[in-house]
């Protein structure tokens, strides 16, 4: 059934989807479910995770290729703290089924093309490495200096926070 106060004011509609699976929920025989809309609202929280998710680690690349870019930069500190941030917002999201999902191969291609046009000064900074040169593993839990390290030294030896 479809209920045009989903489309007029998802607010109001969401509270009353929430009333009426909660009287489901208990027992009741409820007509009024906007089963539709339900299911595709419930699938959409966990895409919105994981592209908020997606989002985090592609600022973390775009930073870590800054980082590894433009090394004289007097703008470092910056994109280490940025860098800690997203981190921090990536964990927070993070879900272990996520994993599957995560193209990190195409999140470092994002982030190259997120950084390509920007100049520094009068260059336009070091060529980016051809492959990401960390795993998810390391973005999520390596500190900002491992993850530097890793990204400018290329060394996927570094370990993880403890």
């Amino acid at each position: 059934m479809h209920d045009d106060l989903y489309d007029r004011d998802a607010l109001a509609w969401s509270e009353r989807q929430a009333e009426l699976l909660r009287r489901v929920a208990r027992g009741e025989r409820v007509n009024e479910v906007d089963w539709d809309h339900v299911v595709e609202e419930i699938e959409d929280v966990g895409l919105s995770q994981l592209n908020a998710v997606h989002s985090y680690l592609r600022q973390m690349l775009a930073h870590l290729l800054e980082l590894y870019g433009w090394p004289d930069s007097d703008a470092r500190e910056h994109w280490r703290n940025e860098l800690a941030t997203f981190q921090v917002d990536a964990i927070a999201r993070y879900a272990p089924s996520m994993r599957q999902r995560i193209d990190l191969p195409r999140t470092y291609e994002l982030a190259q093309r997120q950084i390509a046009p920007m100049r520094r000064g009068d260059h336009a900074g070091l060529p980016a490495l051809a492959s990401c040169p960390v795993t998810l593993d390391q973005l999520l839990t390596a500190s900002v200096e491992g993850l530097e390290t890793a990204f400018s030294g290329n060394d996927s030896s570094v370990e993880a926070q403890a």
